[in-house]
């Protein structure tokens, strides 16, 4: 496998050798080692010294199951920490099966245009970018670049967002029908990518030479025990694929835990209307798929694709947190609105979960009301015209809140705080706290053992063994990324004991090794350690391991309880 680095400042493309040091990394762990050891932590986040680094992960390319996620790592425009922001869709296998084992873009074009990067077998070539795709939204870029070079192409591409290099700006990756619905969304990295003078990178894997596998056979017998461990959990196998992601909006309404009107209540009087089951009910309705995979090989398979009242495509990838940010938190119950905001961002290149975020500090602060849907859809449409009130939304909750006035900002580390009230549900609220990248449900999802009571029960509302529960998911999570399996496959893996060995077996079947369960566990430390470490140096320190006062101070209903867990118990996370 090689590396490619592509300095823009020179117009160049070199190839490397993979050093010995990075061989057993990939994904998260391959990104944030190249960052810390190549990005000065003190650089701006748009200038030349930081690097956008994209990697497969380390079973990417292979028929393992749900393992085509693809990790984006630079230093964060909105945090100003280290960042990894994951998604699906198809570029993560075609790279791996290109043997690529990571692409790093550094420098900045002195003339500040924009490219195109093509990625294929003969290599990454650089050109200028068409002036039809300069100022287009995600759908026309991908849908002019397939017309001209094939569907089977994957897209990554940047937005209007991304060209403004607003600090909330994605990086929008192809679904397997050559969409825009599947995002590096997180931390602004489509803002390093627009700074990097980069529109869009094609990756065509013909005549890819594949992915190698040392033991074939035993692959296959790990990659099936895997499949069955996922297929067999209820909710791999079952909610999933029925409901999508937003299965979550009743349970976690009936918890107490669904932040609503800007984290004012953890309970929404509409969650039944936009919940997974009135989603999956409209979406039959209308011709849709409720069933979907975000990238080819997945099992789960817990994407969608929603119509409209006419029957026609409106979006696709319609999750969670998305539903729940333009939904309960700004108590909008539209569910065609809240799919047409999808939309938009998919569209101009912006984070479904911090826009979501955003919108509801705008309402709290009476740019409009709560409940308006039309004003949150103009809100960002706004985004993507460069009006200035709309590259204040872009720039993020916490600018929002700056901008406005407003003091009661759910915000970490200036990222915006998921769809998990911290007080109800209190061990994502130490996540959210302690996380190297800012608020970040997925960093260590402790709605496992809070909510669904998978991986055992801890008591949502308690203090007690939060802290440990966090640290040991953070811990497991960091190595996961690292594989290319989607983050959802941890729910087998934390209930299933031939979940982890299968995990184990297909990596020293495909590299020839010898791993072992506390080999993973290394890796998840050793990623979160040079992460922490690239913070200190940025000039974080555990100050910011905090989450904002008025989860400490407010309490939230219908429990009434606040996030009592305390500085010290916070800082001891990262005893290990």
């Amino acid at each position: 496998m090689k590396i490619y680095r592509v300095n823009m400042t020179e117009g160049e493309v070199t190839t490397e050798d993979v050093k010995d040091a990075y061989a057993a990394l990939g994904g998260r762990g391959l990104t944030s080692q190249i960052v810390a050891d190549e990005v000065s932590p003190t650089c701006n986040p748009i200038g030349p010294k930081n690097k956008l680094v994209i990697a497969p992960g380390l079973l990417s390319g292979t028929m393992a199951p749900s393992s085509g996620r693809l990790s984006v790592g630079a230093k964060s425009p909105l945090t100003g920490t280290i960042k990894e922001s994951n998604a699906g869709g198809t570029a993560a296998q075609k790279l791996a099966k290109l043997g690529i084992k990571a692409i790093i873009i550094e420098g900045k074009p002195a003339d500040d245009k924009l490219y195109t990067m093509t990625v294929n077998k003969d290599g990454i070539q650089l050109e200028d970018v068409s002036d039809d795709l300069i100022g287009k939204g995600n759908y026309e870029v991908m849908e002019k670049i397939q017309a001209e070079l094939g569907e089977k192409v994957c897209v990554m591409s940047i937005g209007q967002a991304g060209e403004y290099r607003l600090e909330s700006a994605s990086i929008a990756v192809s679904d397997p029908e050559g969409r825009p619905t599947r995002h590096c969304g997180r931390g602004g990295t489509g803002a390093v990518m627009g700074a990097k003078g980069v529109k869009a990178i094609v990756i065509d894997d013909s005549d890819a030479p594949g992915v190698p596998i040392v033991d074939q056979d035993r692959f296959k017998e790990a990659s099936r025990a895997l499949a069955k461990s996922l297929l067999d959990h209820p909710v791999c196998g079952e909610g999933l694929p029925e409901y999508g992601t937003a299965i979550l909006i009743n349970i976690l309404n009936e918890s107490g835990g669904l932040p609503t009107e800007n984290f004012k209540t953890g309970r929404f009087e509409g969650a039944d209307e936009i919940s997974g089951e009135t989603i999956a009910d409209v979406i039959s309705d209308r011709g849709g798929q409720k069933t979907h995979s975000c990238h080819p090989g997945c099992v789960m398979r817990c994407s969608q694709i929603y119509n409209d009242k006419d029957g026609e495509y409106l979006t696709g990838g319609f999750e969670y947190e998305t539903v729940w940010g333009f939904g309960a938190n700004t108590k909008v119950d539209d569910i065609d609105a809240i799919a047409m905001m999808d939309r938009i961002c998919d569209d101009v290149g912006i984070d479904t979960i911090e826009m979501g975020v955003a919108v509801g500090v705008a309402m709290d602060a009476g740019v409009i009301e709560f409940g308006d849907a039309e004003g949150a859809i103009d809100l960002l449409e706004q985004v993507g015209e460069g009006t200035p009130l709309g590259r204040i939304i872009g720039s993020g909750a916490g600018f929002t809140a700056k901008a406005f006035g407003l003091d009661r900002v759910p915000v970490v580390k200036n990222q915006g705080i998921p769809a998990y009230d911290p007080r109800a549900v209190k061990g994502v609220g130490v996540t959210y706290a302690t996380s190297t990248m800012g608020a970040d449900h997925t960093a260590g999802y402790a709605v496992t053992s809070n909510i669904l009571s998978i991986g055992g029960e801890v008591d949502p509302l308690s203090k007690e063994g939060q802290v440990e529960l966090s640290q040991g998911l953070q811990i497991a999570t960091a190595a996961v990324d690292s594989t290319g399996l989607c983050i959802f496959a941890a729910f087998a893996i934390l209930d299933d004991e031939n979940a982890l060995p299968a995990v184990i077996d297909m990596l020293n079947a495909q590299y020839g090794l010898e791993l072992e369960a506390d080999d993973v566990t290394a890796l998840g430390k050793s990623i979160i350690k040079t992460e922490r470490e690239f913070n200190i140096e940025a000039g974080f320190t555990k100050a910011d391991d905090r989450l904002p006062d008025f989860f400490v101070d407010e309490e939230c209903p219908p429990h009434n309880v606040k996030f009592d867990i305390t500085d010290e118990e916070l800082d001891g996370l990262y005893n290990f």
